[in-house]
This record gives C-alpha cells, structure tokens and sequence, in this order.
C-alpha cells in the first residue's frame, strides 16, 4: 500500500490474506439468502464472491509512523499458531504479513508500540514468532499496548491464543496494560467500544485537524452497514455489540473522520456515508 498521510501522520496497510472464509449465515442469524439477496449486487464482488456467496474478509494491520513513534494497530493471524478454526488460519506456515511489513519500510526491530483492538487470533497472532522452540515477541524493542479488560479475561480464559500470543509478551515485560481510555499522547488514544470482546477498543488517530480511528471488530462487513441491527452470534455481548456499532456509524457518517477498517474489502479505508435507511462506504 501506498503511504496515506493523515497531517504528519502516515498511515500503511499491511495486509496478511484476502480469501473468501465465511458464509454470512455463518455469522448473522438474520442472513437468510432471501434477507442477503437485496445486497448481492451492492456487495459483490469485493465483499461477497459471486461463486461462493462467501464474504471476502481481508487480514490486515495498520502501520503508523507519528513524529515520534513507529506504531502497529493489531497483528494479524501469524505463523505455526494453532488455531481450531478456520482451517485456512491453522498451522501457517507462510510470512506474507512480516515480508509485507518489510516491504513496507518497517522492520521487528522498529516498531516502538503495538496496539491491539482486542485479542482474537486475526488480531494479535504475529504479536510472537517461534524462535528455538518457544514463543517470543516479534517485536524486541516495542511495547505491547493491551486494554486491562481485554488481557484480564483472556488470562481467565487461559487460551491458546493468550498462551501462544499474549502470555510471552507479558513475561518478556514488554506489555503494559491500560484503561479503556488510555492516550499515548495527544495524537494516538483508544476508545472503550464494547460487545466483540470484553475489552474491545478502537485506535484513534489525529494530526491538526486530521482525524482518524482503526475500528477493529465492531463491525465485520459492509453488509452490516446496510443491517447495522445485524450482530454476530458469536460475540460476548451482543446487545452491547448492537448498540456500539450504532453509535459509531452515526457519530461518524457525513464526518470527516478516516474510518480504517479490519476486515472491509480492500483499500479498506474510507468514510461512512449515508444510503437509504442505512449507510454506506466511500472508499479512498
């Protein structure tokens, strides 16, 4: 990806896959073929495969470069994690997303903070690398930014992603833990943007009167701008997910704001705009 600058700040996507993986019924209980049908048009072929009727979710990072600090915003699936599904995340054994980030201009070695939206396996699976038979952070000199909240019941959890991705950073005492409401400074903060996750955040961004926020998991795809009621199954808190996704579409359509999405068909980036009784996404 190009560089976008937001101010004097500059914004990369790093992207690890874009696959066809998941049938909307596999997330909405809503998502009859009938309910999808009126939106096929709108949404294929870049978020919906014409063929399969899977939704097109890419796996992304963000980098950012302020005038002081080289940030990422979440880390992907990872390489060898043993995830149960889906099978096309298990086991991998490819670095598509390190080389990309070197691409990019950014070594391990660089990256001064990493920020996860929240800790799910596409979120925070390159936060560590198997080096010599254990995990390790990828990221020697970075601090690993973690919502309290969010690490908390991750830990109570005891998976193996807070294991293999999380557990390694905190006994390599590079994570440190926030409030929901942490700033690093007055250019990067986080926003408490619950239901996804017990500590799900958002990553917002600002130079001047240049603004932006990474939106992690609060929304999935763009069918939910259409269906904002639509939530998926498979969230923590789904009445609190509903009401958060709401309040960000409508704080933000017809705003300046840089929305950077998780899992919207690339470029990824753009704007909510309105559409019916619904809304809409002008991509840059």
């Amino acid at each position: 990806m190009s560089v976008l600058q937001l101010g004097d700040i500059a914004i990369q996507r790093i992207v690890e896959h874009v696959i066809p993986v998941y049938h909307p019924s596999d997330f909405f209980k809503e998502a009859t073929d009938e309910a999808v049908k009126p939106y096929r048009q709108w949404l294929e072929p870049k978020a919906l495969c014409p063929q399969s009727g899977l939704m097109i979710m890419p796996v992304l990072s963000y980098l950012v470069r302020t005038r002081h600090h080289c940030i990422l915003i979440d880390t992907c699936v990872g390489c060898q994690k043993s995830y149960a599904e889906p099978t096309e995340w298990h086991q991998r054994s490819n670095k598509v997303w390190l080389n990309n980030l070197l691409t990019a201009g950014a070594r391990p070695e660089d990256i001064d903070y990493v920020f996860c939206t929240h800790l799910h396996s596409d979120h925070c699976g390159w936060n560590t690398q198997m080096v010599d038979g254990r995990w390790v952070p990828t990221f020697p000199n970075a601090k690993y930014v973690f919502a309290r909240e969010e690490y908390l019941a991750m830990e109570a959890e005891n998976h193996p992603i807070f294991t293999d991705n999380v557990l390694p950073v905190m006994e390599a005492r590079q994570a440190v833990l926030v409030d929901l409401d942490y700033a690093l400074d007055d250019q990067i903060w986080l926003e408490s943007t619950p239901g996804h996750s017990a500590g799900h955040v958002a990553v917002h961004l600002r130079s001047g009167l240049n603004h932006a926020v990474m939106c992690g998991d609060l929304i999935h795809t763009p069918l939910q701008l259409a269906e904002p009621g639509w939530t998926p199954t498979f969230e923590f808190d789904m009445e609190a997910s509903t009401r958060t996704r709401k309040k960000f579409l409508y704080t933000h359509c017809n705003t300046d704001t840089l929305i950077l999405t998780a899992h919207f068909p690339l470029p990824s980036i753009g704007h909510i705009v309105p559409r019916g009784n619904g809304y809409d996404f002008g991509y840059i």
